[in-house]
């Protein structure tokens, strides 16, 4: 025992540790994820889904695909720039990963609580598009590519309007910290900023939530991987394990973006009921749960609504979200200054 205890007290044990520690949550979180999307989708259509593979609800149905997948051949095109293709589908979720180091999962568990928590979620998580553009240039694929450069513009585009939204809670609150954000809004669950404490940060929220859609490619922004035109979009020529690795990344990113919606504007990890039911454990059950709202949200509107066209994303972001979260920034200030 002392013997643990003292690797346990090595800084550099110490902090691998805590940066294994999301990947306890992502794992399992993906496997229930992808389950329970198949679940959404086949009762909004009025079908079952999956009902076979573990029994109830065939709720193994997930483990089984990555056993398979595991199990699949590496495919790797002949014409492919090899080493770039291997490559590209690590790049992608080490950018989804490294996002996690800031969320601040309750108040006593944080990966790194640094002071400008946020501007290095909006950063890292850019990595994305390296690695989706590197995976499909690599596939030597016009699908792939396509779908890439769609990726690409569409992300670049809506980081703008997403990050403007951002800011405008950044200036009520002073702090780009994650765990000051959080902070600010103890309390009931009145004081989160979606419900008003400060007027406009309720069009802040609408604005972030359509721009984080956009950033992880989900329905009605699913054009990279548009099926009926682009086969897979830029993860065509993938198979096996690499394939997981992009479907493991693309749940990742899901809830990253659905973490940083609750840390902003829903309290984060505080309880809606005020101090009651508060405290370190709770802070993990209410971030998690909201959390969790936001992803079946996500799925919800993936079987409720069509697919935009490539020039109506486009007007969305440029000639809708952009004036509003300008706008939005303007109101803010002015009430910063009024309310001062």
């Amino acid at each position: 025992m002392e013997s643990i205890q003292a690797i346990l007290n090595n800084p550099y044990v110490f902090a691998a540790l805590m940066a294994l520690a999301p990947l306890l949550w992502i794992l399992p979180y993906a496997l229930f994820a992808i389950w329970f999307e198949r679940k959404v989708s086949a009762h909004m259509q009025d079908r079952l889904g999956p009902m076979r593979t573990g029994g109830w609800h065939g709720w193994s149905q997930s483990i089984a695909d990555l056993v398979k997948l595991l199990l699949k051949e590496d495919l790797i095109p002949a014409k492919s720039k090899h080493g770039l293709f291997m490559l590209a589908p690590y790049v992608v979720f080490v950018g989804s990963y490294a996002a996690y180091a800031v969320i601040p999962f309750t108040s006593a568990y944080v990966g790194s609580e640094i002071n400008v928590g946020i501007f290095y979620f909006v950063a890292v998580s850019s990595l994305v598009v390296v690695g989706i553009l590197m995976g499909a240039w690599s596939s030597n694929n016009k699908w792939s590519l396509f779908g890439a450069m769609r990726s690409a513009a569409q992300i670049v585009s809506y980081e703008i309007p997403g990050t403007l939204a951002i800011l405008a809670v950044v200036m009520v609150v002073g702090s780009l910290s994650l765990q000051d954000i959080v902070r600010a809004q103890e309390g009931w669950f009145w004081n989160w900023f979606v419900f008003g404490k400060f007027p406009f940060l309720f069009i802040a929220f609408l604005i972030y939530f359509l721009c984080s859609l956009a950033e992880v490619n989900r329905t009605p922004f699913d054009i990279p991987e548009a099926e009926s035109e682009l086969v897979a979009g830029y993860h065509t020529e993938y198979s096996g394990m690499r394939f997981a690795m992009f479907y493991l990344a693309e749940y990742a990113n899901m809830f990253a973006v659905s973490a940083v919606a609750v840390t902003l504007f829903f309290g984060g990890w505080q309880s809606p009921f005020g101090t009651f039911l508060s405290g370190p454990a709770w802070g993990v059950f209410w971030f998690l749960s909201k959390g969790m709202g936001f992803i079946f949200l996500q799925m919800w509107l993936r079987w409720t609504l069509p697919r935009l066209r490539v020039d109506q994303l486009m007007y969305v972001n440029w000639k809708v979200l952009m004036p509003f979260a300008f706008v939005n920034i303007i109101f803010v200030g002015l009430w910063m200054m009024i309310a001062q």
